[in-house]
């Protein structure tokens, strides 16, 4: 790329400061475990950096690798870390130039490659796109114990509704659903559910309407009355990229509108936000929502959620 790098993230980093608010973090790095490095080295002492890190120079890289505990390295965890700790390795530079054949005989190719990382020589490829998903989840704790199948019918409907958004988000369609229903497993005093079952679609799609119908049915198949049920399930299997599928001439295809209507339900939610246009079994404040009294405000996205100075 032409031009200073540090001087292009620091022209980001003004430009999401001005338009979000949001102060954010740089790191620029020959490798992406060490861009990742830099970009924490960058929020954390940001008066001094100005929230760019440039570590490309080896002087610098060493310096900053030098002052960084190990558990700060990216693929790092608590217990990697009591491991590394047994070894005399606790700083990110320690493990940077420990024996790579004794770490991956020890751990993993894994942490082979983070160190060689660390050094400067790339193992990790950076990905362009994000791949597709191979199945697609949605699942929330009730707000309150369920026992009326109606309100685990209109979660069931609105977790599908995110489900297929993100479905469609990624330009996919859907052959098989699965539904899942469970009661508080660890409540001695409550009795123990947990049920599921797989849908399957007359074809691939991604219509929501469609989808909540085979999971509605699921759901009337797997619900037991008695129960006081705590969380329910989408996941979307079979999932196939337009085109990756052969349609059969003797069974149903998608109709032509379904694109369509789907197409502009998600463009109005897009532009007015989500829920603006919903399904019908999707209530606009869920009595069994999750309860969100401790979840921190939205200062800066949401306007009634301003501070108030009086």
């Amino acid at each position: 790329m032409p031009g200073s790098l540090e001087q292009l993230g620091r022209q980001i980093r003004a430009q999401v400061l001005q338009l979000t608010g949001i102060p954010t973090g740089v790191g620029i790095a020959t490798t992406k475990t060490l861009a990742k490095l830099a970009n924490h080295a960058a929020k954390q002492w940001q008066r001094q950096t100005g929230g760019v890190v440039d570590i490309r120079d080896p002087a610098r890289r060493d310096r900053l690798l030098q002052r960084m505990d190990v558990s700060e390295v990216w693929g790092i965890g608590r217990k990697m870390t009591e491991h590394l700790a047994g070894m005399g390795i606790r700083t990110a530079w320690q493990l940077a130039q420990a024996d790579t054949w004794l770490l991956r005989k020890s751990f993993s190719v894994v942490i082979e490659k983070t160190a060689r990382e660390l050094r400067g020589t790339p193992c990790l490829e950076l990905e362009d796109a994000t791949p597709a998903r191979q199945e697609i989840c949605c699942s929330r704790m009730f707000g309150k114990r369920l026992r009326a199948i109606e309100p685990i019918r209109e979660a069931v409907a609105t977790y599908t509704a995110r489900a297929c958004e993100k479905l469609r988000a990624q330009h996919s369609l859907c052959k098989r659903v699965r539904v899942s229903i469970r009661t508080g497993m660890f409540n001695p005093d409550e009795p123990k559910l947990l049920k599921g079952i797989i849908c399957e679609l007359p074809y691939p799609t991604d219509d929501t309407r469609l989808v909540t119908k085979a999971a509605s049915k699921g759901l009337e198949l797997i619900y037991r009355a008695g129960f006081a049920f705590s969380k329910a399930e989408i996941l979307l299997l079979d999932l196939r990229q337009r085109g990756e599928f052969t349609e059969d001439l003797f069974v149903a295809t998608p109709p032509v509108a379904a694109e369509r209507v789907m197409g502009v339900m998600d463009a109005i939610n897009a532009r007015w936000g989500r829920g603006t246009m919903r399904p019908g079994g999707v209530p606009a404040i869920p009595e069994w929502g999750m309860r969100r009294e401790m979840m921190s405000p939205s200062y800066t996205t949401r306007i009634d959620q301003l501070w108030k100075v009086k």
